[in-house]
């Protein structure tokens, strides 16, 4: 199948037909569907399908017991009304660049695989690579048991309800052990490429990055017999703390959003009770992360204290910054670079871009070499329908990623 083909067949699946977005959850209808799409594209090649202990899907071309398997892919759950190529362009892209390999005649001398990792965007759980976090050993069994959604479901039992078994999941060493690369290829989340003129670049890190939860307690009460000067509002304390992440951000030339919120009792002539606000911040380098979330939380102690309210403040979840494996990412270049002078006798300069959003090839970097390959994104919009990439490029980003491979797997 072409990449159109591919594309074409994926993009119904799971859109929203009203918002023009996605909202293919871990472990529910979508992601089932998402999930027999990678499976029948994997033995329409003769690929081995394998399923593993976490719910990551694997294909694999060659022996996995060989070691040293060269891994790509990405992920194909989204966001909440999320963009269609943020995953799926990595995971269509991996099966297309096979293809492409094939083409050209390509003899393997390493295992090669292409992977869709669970549960990436954290959407129905509120943690991220969910599936990739198992894996590597960064997110305990218990842990795993204690994630609950939005209507009390806990991944066990959701993982149970989509008949898988939850049991199983746990770290899984063995199987990186195996594996000797991952070059994982995904749209660009942001305008650098656009502003460059190039269609790819890669990845030299990801910011550091978490994300905390704010709890602010006040008391219920009637909206129209209770007098200003009586309420405990908790909307009034994280109103304003929303405004302190914005200029906390600024000052340091950081990110820190607030996108997530949940009300208690949530009634329109109501005075809540409860207001629950997810920060999501990121930054550069560690000690401008740590400055903004410190400055992030002390105003909001003292709105909390303002408006008798109380706070409660929990990191769920933080991811240090991520140096891609240098040597992987240099080779990358080469390749890349290699034979596209266009006649000048010197090679290209592919460029490299840092990056702040978090990615299966992050959480893995600490236990293999891994590294990213990014497509042009002309919009920079990202976690939204409007996320695009041009056909185009998204071809550029098939053949980089042939070559890449073709570089590291074949003779």
């Amino acid at each position: 199948m072409t990449f159109h083909s591919m594309w074409a067949e994926l993009l119904p699946i799971g859109r929203n037909s009203a918002s023009g977005g996605y909202r293919r959850y871990a472990w529910t209808a979508a992601d089932a569907e998402c999930r027999d799409w990678f499976e029948a594209q994997a033995k329409s090649r003769g690929l081995t399908y394998e399923l593993d202990r976490n719910g990551n899907q694997w294909a694999w071309l060659g022996d996995p017991a060989a070691g040293d398997a060269v891994v790509t892919g990405s992920h194909l759950d989204s966001v909440p009304d999320g963009g269609a190529f943020d995953g799926p362009l990595g995971v269509v892209s991996s099966f297309a660049a096979l293809d492409e390999l094939r083409g050209r005649g390509a003899e393997f001398t390493k295992p090669l695989a292409i992977v869709n990792f669970g549960d990436e965007e954290g959407a129905r759980f509120g943690l991220a690579c969910v599936g990739s976090r198992l894996t590597a050993g960064q997110l305990t069994v218990e842990q795993a048991h204690r994630l609950t959604d939005g209507d009390g479901v806990t991944l066990p039992q959701a993982m149970a309800a989509a008949g898988y078994d939850a049991d199983a999941i746990g770290p899984d060493p063995e199987r990186l052990a195996r594996i000797g690369a991952f070059v994982e290829l995904h749209v660009e989340q942001g305008r650098a490429l656009d502003l460059s003129g190039d269609q790819v670049g890669i990845a030299s890190a990801i910011w550091p990055h978490g994300r905390w939860r704010f709890d602010f307690r006040g008391e219920a009460n009637h909206a129209g017999t209770t007098r200003l000067v009586d309420r405990r509002d908790p909307m009034l304390s994280y109103a304003e703390t929303v405004l302190a992440a914005r200029r906390e951000a600024q000052l340091a030339g950081a990110v820190a959003t607030f996108g997530k919120i949940a009300v208690e009792p949530n009634g329109v002539n109501a005075i809540p009770s409860l207001v629950r606000g997810w920060l999501d911040s990121r930054a550069a380098d560690q000690a401008t992360l740590d400055t903004v979330v410190t400055g992030v939380e002390k105003a909001a102690r003292e709105y909390a204290e303002a408006h008798g309210v109380d706070l409660d403040i929990v990191r769920e979840s933080f991811t240090p910054v991520v140096e891609f494996d240098h040597a992987l990412r240099d080779e990358l270049a080469r390749v890349l670079g290699k034979g596209k002078g266009n006649g000048t006798g010197r090679e290209l300069t592919v460029p490299v871009l840092g990056t702040g959003a978090g990615h299966d090839a992050g959480i893995l970097s600490g236990s293999i070499p891994t590294a990213m390959l990014f497509v042009r994104n002309p919009t920079g919009v990202s976690h939204s329908p409007a996320e695009f990439a041009a056909e185009d490029d998204c071809v550029a980003g098939v053949t980089a990623l042939a070559d890449v491979l073709e570089g590291l797997a074949c003779r």
